[in-house]
């Protein structure tokens, strides 16, 4: 093998490498996105798989468990939720991470006539093993 062919071959092992070895960031923003697709999914066991145990949501109003029979509720129903995520910004706070974003939950006729409508989010994460998992967040109706 040539020297071009041999550094081309460390360039891909290279690219490989950062691919599997994702900045905390990322993986952070990844498990949102993946959470909010379950949600319209109506995959309850997938959308609430990032969250830890102890989930808190707005200080007690929605825990883990909540989120889930949530989630199964509007399945079960055969109602759908759209989930339209904005730009997530995450920052890290000492071994911790903050993620805010928005969020627009829309749905077909009768689902979440009060709760639609566009939120300001922010989130807690936290490393649980080699995964990052969420254990709080709070959402109020951006304006």
């Amino acid at each position: 093998m040539g020297k071009v062919g041999k550094l081309m071959l460390c360039l891909l092992l290279a690219s490989l490498s950062a691919c599997r070895h994702a900045p905390d960031e990322d993986r952070v923003r990844e498990a949102i996105a993946a959470i909010a697709e379950a949600a319209e999914a109506g995959k309850a066991g997938d959308t609430v798989e990032a969250l830890t145990e102890d989930f808190e949501g707005n200080a007690g109003a929605l825990d883990r468990r909540g989120l889930a029979n949530l989630v199964r509720l509007y399945a079960l129903r055969g109602q759908t939720v759209h989930v339209l995520m904005g730009p997530t910004e995450v920052t890290p706070r000492g071994d911790r991470m903050v993620a805010t974003f928005t969020v627009t939950l829309t749905a077909g006729a009768g689902v979440l006539p009060d709760n639609a409508g566009a939120y300001e989010v922010e989130t807690g994460w936290r490393k649980d093993g080699s995964e990052w998992r969420c254990f709080t967040a709070t959402w109020k109706r951006a304006l």
